[in-house]
Protein backbone atom coordinates (compact mmCIF):
# COMPACT_ATOMS: atom_id res chain seq x y z
CA UNK A 1 0.00 0.00 0.00
CA UNK A 2 1.40 3.44 -1.41
CA UNK A 3 -1.13 5.42 0.39
CA UNK A 4 -3.23 6.23 3.30
CA UNK A 5 -6.82 5.07 2.26
CA UNK A 6 -9.96 6.98 3.79
CA UNK A 7 -10.50 5.38 7.30
CA UNK A 8 -14.14 3.87 7.76
CA UNK A 9 -15.63 4.66 10.75
CA UNK A 10 -19.33 4.24 11.58
CA UNK A 11 -18.46 5.83 15.22
CA UNK A 12 -18.90 9.24 14.11
CA UNK A 13 -21.62 8.82 11.78
CA UNK A 14 -23.71 6.53 9.77
CA UNK A 15 -21.92 5.66 6.82
CA UNK A 16 -23.64 5.34 3.52
CA UNK A 17 -21.82 2.79 1.34
CA UNK A 18 -22.45 3.20 -2.96
CA UNK A 19 -22.28 -0.94 -3.94
CA UNK A 20 -20.96 -0.77 -7.72
CA UNK A 21 -20.45 -4.71 -7.91
CA UNK A 22 -20.18 -5.58 -11.56
CA UNK A 23 -22.31 -2.97 -12.75
CA UNK A 24 -18.99 -1.65 -14.44
CA UNK A 25 -19.38 -4.32 -16.71
CA UNK A 26 -15.61 -5.31 -16.89
CA UNK A 27 -15.02 -1.67 -18.23
CA UNK A 28 -12.22 0.12 -16.31
CA UNK A 29 -13.57 3.36 -17.66
CA UNK A 30 -16.95 2.63 -16.49
CA UNK A 31 -15.52 1.93 -12.94
CA UNK A 32 -14.22 5.25 -12.64
CA UNK A 33 -17.41 6.72 -13.88
CA UNK A 34 -19.34 4.84 -10.99
CA UNK A 35 -16.68 6.69 -8.39
CA UNK A 36 -17.58 10.11 -9.28
CA UNK A 37 -21.07 9.23 -9.48
CA UNK A 38 -20.77 8.24 -5.67
CA UNK A 39 -18.99 10.61 -4.89
CA UNK A 40 -21.04 13.40 -6.33
CA UNK A 41 -24.12 12.02 -4.49
CA UNK A 42 -22.83 12.32 -1.10
CA UNK A 43 -21.82 9.11 0.14
CA UNK A 44 -19.48 8.30 2.60
CA UNK A 45 -17.76 4.86 0.41
CA UNK A 46 -17.72 3.09 -2.84
CA UNK A 47 -17.14 -0.74 -2.86
CA UNK A 48 -16.37 -3.31 -5.44
CA UNK A 49 -16.04 -7.06 -5.90
CA UNK A 50 -13.00 -8.26 -6.48
CA UNK A 51 -12.74 -11.54 -8.87
CA UNK A 52 -9.81 -13.54 -10.21
CA UNK A 53 -11.65 -16.27 -11.60
CA UNK A 54 -9.12 -19.15 -11.49
CA UNK A 55 -8.98 -18.63 -7.70
CA UNK A 56 -12.72 -18.93 -7.31
CA UNK A 57 -14.47 -20.53 -9.75
CA UNK A 58 -14.58 -23.52 -12.11
CA UNK A 59 -15.94 -23.20 -15.50
CA UNK A 60 -18.58 -25.88 -14.50
CA UNK A 61 -20.08 -22.92 -12.24
CA UNK A 62 -23.89 -22.52 -12.73
CA UNK A 63 -25.28 -19.33 -13.96
CA UNK A 64 -27.94 -17.92 -11.06
CA UNK A 65 -29.52 -15.92 -13.64
CA UNK A 66 -28.33 -16.58 -17.65
CA UNK A 67 -28.03 -12.28 -18.59
CA UNK A 68 -24.31 -11.98 -20.62
CA UNK A 69 -24.30 -11.87 -24.24
CA UNK A 70 -20.88 -12.14 -24.42
CA UNK A 71 -20.23 -14.87 -21.89
CA UNK A 72 -20.34 -18.74 -22.63
CA UNK A 73 -19.84 -19.07 -18.49
CA UNK A 74 -19.99 -18.06 -15.41
CA UNK A 75 -16.23 -18.38 -15.40
CA UNK A 76 -15.62 -16.80 -18.57
CA UNK A 77 -18.12 -13.68 -16.86
CA UNK A 78 -15.59 -13.48 -13.70
CA UNK A 79 -12.96 -13.33 -15.86
CA UNK A 80 -14.01 -10.49 -17.75
CA UNK A 81 -14.71 -8.80 -14.48
CA UNK A 82 -10.98 -9.11 -13.40
CA UNK A 83 -9.27 -5.48 -13.33
CA UNK A 84 -4.96 -5.95 -12.74
CA UNK A 85 -2.84 -4.90 -9.47
CA UNK A 86 -2.35 -1.63 -11.13
CA UNK A 87 -6.06 -0.84 -12.20
CA UNK A 88 -7.11 -1.75 -8.90
CA UNK A 89 -4.33 0.78 -7.16
CA UNK A 90 -5.79 3.29 -10.10
CA UNK A 91 -9.39 2.70 -8.44
CA UNK A 92 -8.33 3.10 -4.87
CA UNK A 93 -6.63 6.18 -5.75
CA UNK A 94 -8.99 8.15 -7.62
CA UNK A 95 -11.58 6.90 -4.62
CA UNK A 96 -9.27 8.54 -2.00
CA UNK A 97 -9.03 11.51 -4.37
CA UNK A 98 -12.84 11.99 -4.43
CA UNK A 99 -12.98 11.53 -0.50
CA UNK A 100 -14.60 8.25 -0.55
CA UNK A 101 -13.96 5.14 1.94
CA UNK A 102 -12.62 2.23 -0.61
CA UNK A 103 -14.47 -1.20 0.03
CA UNK A 104 -14.27 -4.48 -1.38
CA UNK A 105 -15.58 -7.96 -1.04
CA UNK A 106 -12.86 -10.49 -1.71
CA UNK A 107 -13.81 -14.17 -3.31
CA UNK A 108 -10.48 -15.67 -2.50
CA UNK A 109 -7.65 -15.54 -0.57
CA UNK A 110 -5.50 -14.49 -3.80
CA UNK A 111 -8.29 -11.15 -3.69
CA UNK A 112 -7.75 -10.62 -0.04
CA UNK A 113 -4.11 -10.47 -1.14
CA UNK A 114 -4.40 -8.26 -3.95
CA UNK A 115 -6.72 -5.59 -2.09
CA UNK A 116 -3.93 -5.95 0.99
CA UNK A 117 -1.49 -4.71 -1.36
CA UNK A 118 -3.79 -2.03 -2.93
CA UNK A 119 -4.98 -0.69 0.00
CA UNK A 120 -8.09 -0.99 1.54
CA UNK A 121 -10.10 0.97 3.71
CA UNK A 122 -12.94 -2.07 4.98
CA UNK A 123 -13.78 -5.30 3.81
CA UNK A 124 -17.06 -6.88 2.99
CA UNK A 125 -17.69 -10.31 3.72
CA UNK A 126 -20.25 -10.68 0.90
CA UNK A 127 -23.75 -12.64 1.47
CA UNK A 128 -22.47 -16.04 -0.14
CA UNK A 129 -19.07 -16.21 1.46
CA UNK A 130 -20.39 -15.78 5.05
CA UNK A 131 -19.10 -19.71 5.58
CA UNK A 132 -15.99 -19.63 3.79
CA UNK A 133 -13.98 -19.49 7.28
CA UNK A 134 -10.67 -20.17 5.58
CA UNK A 135 -11.55 -16.56 3.47
CA UNK A 136 -12.93 -14.99 7.16
CA UNK A 137 -10.09 -15.60 9.17
CA UNK A 138 -7.49 -14.06 6.14
CA UNK A 139 -9.32 -10.98 6.13
CA UNK A 140 -10.06 -10.74 9.59
CA UNK A 141 -6.55 -10.93 10.04
CA UNK A 142 -5.44 -8.07 7.71
CA UNK A 143 -7.03 -5.25 10.57
CA UNK A 144 -9.19 -3.11 8.91
CA UNK A 145 -13.17 -2.39 9.78
CA UNK A 146 -15.51 -5.69 8.35
CA UNK A 147 -18.86 -6.02 7.63
CA UNK A 148 -20.49 -9.04 7.02
CA UNK A 149 -23.49 -9.31 4.97
CA UNK A 150 -26.26 -11.63 6.16
CA UNK A 151 -28.60 -12.18 2.90
CA UNK A 152 -28.46 -16.47 2.76
CA UNK A 153 -27.65 -17.46 6.09
CA UNK A 154 -29.84 -18.09 9.63
CA UNK A 155 -28.32 -17.04 12.85
CA UNK A 156 -26.46 -20.02 13.50
CA UNK A 157 -24.09 -19.20 10.16
CA UNK A 158 -24.33 -15.31 11.58
CA UNK A 159 -23.09 -16.55 15.08
CA UNK A 160 -19.87 -18.39 14.01
CA UNK A 161 -18.36 -15.43 11.42
CA UNK A 162 -19.04 -13.25 14.18
CA UNK A 163 -17.20 -15.28 16.66
CA UNK A 164 -14.42 -15.53 14.14
CA UNK A 165 -14.40 -11.40 13.32
CA UNK A 166 -14.25 -10.40 17.18
CA UNK A 167 -11.94 -12.81 18.40
CA UNK A 168 -9.38 -8.87 18.11
CA UNK A 169 -11.51 -6.89 20.26
CA UNK A 170 -9.62 -3.97 18.52
CA UNK A 171 -11.01 -4.69 15.30
CA UNK A 172 -14.13 -2.81 14.69
CA UNK A 173 -17.27 -4.92 12.68
CA UNK A 174 -20.41 -4.50 11.66
CA UNK A 175 -23.13 -7.07 10.42
CA UNK A 176 -25.85 -6.13 7.79
CA UNK A 177 -28.88 -7.26 7.68
CA UNK A 178 -29.60 -8.04 4.06
CA UNK A 179 -31.93 -10.84 1.88
CA UNK A 180 -30.57 -11.41 -1.22
CA UNK A 181 -32.86 -11.22 -3.69
CA UNK A 182 -32.93 -8.72 -6.64
CA UNK A 183 -35.16 -6.55 -5.87
CA UNK A 184 -36.30 -7.32 -2.50
CA UNK A 185 -39.82 -6.99 -2.01
CA UNK A 186 -40.66 -4.99 1.31
CA UNK A 187 -42.07 -7.64 3.24
CA UNK A 188 -38.52 -9.39 3.08
CA UNK A 189 -36.43 -6.14 3.98
CA UNK A 190 -36.26 -7.27 7.42
CA UNK A 191 -36.08 -3.98 9.34
CA UNK A 192 -36.43 -5.89 12.75
CA UNK A 193 -33.21 -7.90 12.27
CA UNK A 194 -31.25 -4.59 12.14
CA UNK A 195 -31.61 -3.70 16.10
CA UNK A 196 -31.88 -7.78 16.76
CA UNK A 197 -29.03 -7.41 15.12
CA UNK A 198 -27.16 -5.09 17.57
CA UNK A 199 -29.02 -6.42 20.47
CA UNK A 200 -27.52 -9.84 19.52
CA UNK A 201 -23.88 -9.14 19.25
CA UNK A 202 -23.26 -6.07 20.75
CA UNK A 203 -21.73 -4.34 17.77
CA UNK A 204 -22.82 -2.09 14.66
CA UNK A 205 -25.47 -3.15 12.96
CA UNK A 206 -26.61 -1.89 8.85
CA UNK A 207 -28.67 -2.72 6.35
CA UNK A 208 -27.08 -4.21 2.65
CA UNK A 209 -30.81 -2.74 0.85
CA UNK A 210 -31.59 -4.46 -2.62
CA UNK A 211 -35.00 -3.02 -2.75
CA UNK A 212 -34.30 -0.73 -5.48
CA UNK A 213 -35.88 2.10 -3.55
CA UNK A 214 -34.42 4.12 -0.22
CA UNK A 215 -36.98 3.54 2.21
CA UNK A 216 -35.83 0.76 3.68
CA UNK A 217 -32.33 2.80 4.27
CA UNK A 218 -34.17 5.66 5.64
CA UNK A 219 -36.40 3.30 7.86
CA UNK A 220 -33.06 1.85 8.72
CA UNK A 221 -31.00 4.93 9.94
CA UNK A 222 -33.89 5.77 12.10
CA UNK A 223 -33.58 2.66 13.76
CA UNK A 224 -30.02 3.19 14.30
CA UNK A 225 -28.12 1.37 11.11
CA UNK A 226 -24.52 2.53 11.15
CA UNK A 227 -23.60 0.85 7.34
CA UNK A 228 -26.12 1.47 4.74
CA UNK A 229 -25.19 -0.34 1.47
CA UNK A 230 -27.38 0.27 -1.55
CA UNK A 231 -26.31 -1.18 -5.13
CA UNK A 232 -25.82 1.92 -7.93
CA UNK A 233 -26.36 1.79 -11.60
CA UNK A 234 -25.52 4.95 -13.62
CA UNK A 235 -29.47 4.94 -15.19
CA UNK A 236 -32.39 2.61 -14.84
CA UNK A 237 -31.71 1.67 -18.44
CA UNK A 238 -28.20 0.03 -18.14
CA UNK A 239 -27.08 -3.51 -18.66
CA UNK A 240 -27.07 -5.98 -16.02
CA UNK A 241 -28.45 -8.04 -13.53
CA UNK A 242 -28.53 -6.05 -10.53
CA UNK A 243 -29.78 -2.66 -12.12
CA UNK A 244 -33.39 -3.08 -10.93
CA UNK A 245 -32.25 -3.85 -7.44
CA UNK A 246 -30.34 -0.59 -8.04
CA UNK A 247 -30.44 2.97 -7.09
CA UNK A 248 -29.86 6.18 -9.64
CA UNK A 249 -27.13 8.97 -8.39
CA UNK A 250 -30.35 11.42 -7.90
CA UNK A 251 -31.96 8.75 -5.51
CA UNK A 252 -28.58 8.01 -4.27
CA UNK A 253 -27.97 11.38 -3.34
CA UNK A 254 -31.45 11.77 -2.01
CA UNK A 255 -30.53 8.81 0.37
CA UNK A 256 -27.55 10.56 1.58
CA UNK A 257 -29.59 13.99 2.10
CA UNK A 258 -32.33 11.96 4.28
CA UNK A 259 -29.65 9.53 6.07
CA UNK A 260 -27.95 13.27 7.40
CA UNK A 261 -31.05 14.78 8.18
CA UNK A 262 -32.41 11.53 10.29
CA UNK A 263 -29.28 11.49 11.77
CA UNK A 264 -29.41 15.36 12.76
CA UNK A 265 -32.81 14.77 14.10
CA UNK A 266 -31.91 11.63 16.26
CA UNK A 267 -29.14 13.35 17.80
CA UNK A 268 -31.40 16.27 19.36
CA UNK A 269 -34.20 14.41 21.38
CA UNK A 270 -37.07 16.98 21.70
CA UNK A 271 -37.94 18.12 25.33
CA UNK A 272 -41.91 18.89 24.70
CA UNK A 273 -41.93 21.34 27.57
CA UNK A 274 -39.10 23.61 26.56
CA UNK A 275 -40.05 23.47 22.87
CA UNK A 276 -43.60 24.80 23.54
CA UNK A 277 -41.69 27.61 25.69
CA UNK A 278 -40.14 28.74 22.23
CA UNK A 279 -42.85 28.48 20.73
CA UNK A 280 -45.00 30.54 22.98
CA UNK A 281 -45.38 33.88 20.80
CA UNK A 282 -46.62 31.44 17.34
CA UNK A 283 -48.70 29.63 20.32
CA UNK A 284 -50.52 33.16 20.68
CA UNK A 285 -51.08 33.09 17.11
CA UNK A 286 -52.46 29.96 16.33
CA UNK A 287 -54.48 29.05 19.26
CA UNK A 288 -57.61 30.42 20.23
CA UNK A 289 -59.62 32.27 23.06
CA UNK A 290 -63.08 32.51 24.08
CA UNK A 291 -65.16 36.36 22.44
CA UNK A 292 -67.87 37.93 22.81
CA UNK A 293 -70.10 36.93 19.69
CA UNK A 294 -72.22 39.84 19.38
CA UNK A 295 -71.61 43.55 21.46
CA UNK A 296 -72.82 42.79 25.22
CA UNK A 297 -74.19 44.75 27.42
CA UNK A 298 -72.70 45.22 30.71
CA UNK A 299 -74.95 43.14 33.12
CA UNK A 300 -75.30 40.46 30.76
CA UNK A 301 -75.81 36.76 32.01
CA UNK A 302 -73.68 34.91 29.35
CA UNK A 303 -75.37 32.43 27.70
CA UNK A 304 -73.78 29.97 24.81
CA UNK A 305 -75.20 32.23 22.14
CA UNK A 306 -73.25 35.01 23.77
CA UNK A 307 -69.96 33.25 23.16
CA UNK A 308 -67.52 31.81 20.59
CA UNK A 309 -64.06 31.19 20.55
CA UNK A 310 -61.64 32.88 17.83
CA UNK A 311 -57.98 33.23 16.90
CA UNK A 312 -55.60 34.17 17.69
CA UNK A 313 -55.28 33.78 21.95
CA UNK A 314 -55.31 36.35 24.30
CA UNK A 315 -58.18 35.70 26.36
CA UNK A 316 -59.77 32.98 28.14
CA UNK A 317 -58.81 29.82 26.90
CA UNK A 318 -61.44 27.89 25.06
CA UNK A 319 -61.64 25.28 27.73
CA UNK A 320 -63.25 27.70 29.76
CA UNK A 321 -66.15 28.14 28.03
CA UNK A 322 -69.21 26.39 29.79
CA UNK A 323 -67.76 27.26 33.09
CA UNK A 324 -68.79 31.08 32.30
CA UNK A 325 -72.11 30.13 31.13
CA UNK A 326 -74.39 31.87 33.86
CA UNK A 327 -71.37 34.50 34.62
CA UNK A 328 -73.06 38.17 34.68
CA UNK A 329 -70.41 40.83 32.64
CA UNK A 330 -69.25 43.66 34.83
CA UNK A 331 -68.04 45.83 31.36
CA UNK A 332 -70.03 46.10 28.02
CA UNK A 333 -68.07 44.37 25.26
CA UNK A 334 -67.93 44.73 21.88
CA UNK A 335 -68.11 41.85 19.47
CA UNK A 336 -64.94 40.20 18.55
CA UNK A 337 -63.29 41.35 22.27
CA UNK A 338 -61.65 38.69 23.83
CA UNK A 339 -63.07 37.93 27.45
CA UNK A 340 -60.94 38.03 30.43
CA UNK A 341 -61.53 37.39 33.93
CA UNK A 342 -61.65 40.99 34.96
CA UNK A 343 -65.02 41.48 32.75
CA UNK A 344 -66.91 39.45 34.94
CA UNK A 345 -68.81 39.57 38.36
CA UNK A 346 -67.52 37.73 41.25
CA UNK A 347 -68.98 33.77 40.46
CA UNK A 348 -71.41 33.64 43.29
CA UNK A 349 -70.64 31.00 45.63
CA UNK A 350 -73.23 27.61 44.98
CA UNK A 351 -73.11 26.45 48.37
Amino acid sequence: MTETVKSFDWSERPLVVGEVAQAHDGSLGMAHSFIDAIADAGADAVKFQTHIASAESRPQEPWRVRFSYEDESRFDYWRRMEFTPDQWVGLREHATERGLAFVSSPFSIEAVELLVEVGISAWKIASGELSNTVLIDRVAAAGQPVLLSTGMSDWTEIDAAVAQVSKDPDRPFAVLQCTSAYPTPAEDVGLNVVQEIGRRYGCASGLSDHSGTVFPSLAAATLGARVIEVHVTLSPKMFGPDVPASLTPAELRELCEGVRYIEAAVAAPVDKAVMAERLADMREMFTRSIVARTSLDAGTVLTEEHLTVKKPAGGLPPARLQSLLGRQLRVPLEADASLLEEHLEPARDSG
